[in-house]
């Protein structure tokens, strides 16, 4: 076998054995923590509900900037959106919310409402897109069906 193909196989073995070692930490992670995340999401469309029930959309997307300005990390973004979109599910509407929102399906419009949206916000963190990401999927959801209140 020439040194060159013995080379090859190395690498081959090398990458094998970095992708087994990464695949079995975050089993590892996920065996550990899955039941602290899951709980985190509970408890934020929890508080979402409660939080909505008390205001209208625009209060729900100020709350949630307020919470991601405290904590912009990846798992507590995840807590944000849920958050955000339980909050706008039990909201009252707020006239013209959802005029100037954009459509997900216009990819150069929506990233640059997006962007615009993180900058007046103050967040200039790499998840402050999905935030308002949920307010276009509620705004596209709200004229599907009407809001469902309890």
């Amino acid at each position: 076998m020439s040194t060159t193909v013995k080379i090859i196989l190395a690498v081959i073995v090398g990458f094998a054995l970095l992708l087994f070692v990464i695949i079995g930490g975050a089993v590892y992670w996920w065996s550990q923590h899955s039941q602290e995340f899951l709980d985190a999401g509970k408890n934020a469309y929890k508080d979402g509900e409660e939080f909505g029930k008390k205001t209208d959309n625009r209060g729900c997307v100020a709350e949630t900037i307020a919470r991601h300005k405290v904590s912009p990390g990846f798992q507590t973004s995840i807590a944000d959106n849920i958050f955000l979109r339980a909050c706008l599910n039990k909201s009252r509407p707020t006239t013209g919310f959802c005029d100037a929102v954009p459509k997900r399906t216009e990819f150069i419009k929506s990233g640059q409402w997006q962007k615009v949206q993180c900058t007046q916000a103050g967040l200039s963190d790499s998840y402050c897109p999905q935030l308002f990401s949920q307010v276009q999927q509620f705004c596209e959801e709200d004229f599907k069906q009407p809001q469902q209140k309890e």
